[in-house]
C-alpha cells in the first residue's frame, strides 16, 4: 500500500506542475472556464475521494498540491459540475458492490 501511495504522490506532484504550467495563473487548465482537460481530469476527482477514504490519505492537498487542490475545489463547485459530481461516500459503496474484497 505504501508503494502505490508513493507512486499516486508522484503523479500528483507532475499533474501540480502540469496546472501551474497550463493554467498560467487561471484557475482552470485552459485559462478561466472548465475545458477538456478540466473535464478529462475533473472525471477521475469522484474516485480519488474515495481511494482517499480507502487508503485513509489525502493525495490533493494545500500544502503538498496548493494549485490543483484549489482547481479541484472549484471545478466541483462550478454550477455545471456540482450537481452531477456522485457523493464520496455513495461512491465508496458502490466501489465496494462492484469490487468486493476477497474474504481470507
Amino acid at each position: 500500500m505504501k508503494e502505490a501511495i508513493a507512486q499516486v504522490e508522484e503523479k500528483t506532484e507532475i499533474l501540480e506542475k502540469a496546472f501551474v504550467d497550463c493554467s498560467k495563473g487561471k484557475p482552470f487548465f485552459n485559462g478561466d472556464h472548465i475545458g477538456f482537460i478540466d473535464i478529462a481530469l475533473g472525471s477521475f476527482l469522484g474516485w480519488l475521494r474515495v481511494t482517499e477514504l480507502d487508503a485513509n490519505h489525502k493525495f490533493l492537498d494545500e500544502t503538498k498540491t496548493p494549485s490543483l487542490f484549489k482547481w479541484a475545489e472549484r471545478f466541483c463547485n462550478d454550477p455545471a459540475v456540482k450537481p452531477l459530481m456522485p457523493e464520496t461516500t455513495k461512491l465508496a459503496e458502490f466501489a465496494r458492490k462492484l469490487f468486493p474484497k476477497p474474504q481470507a
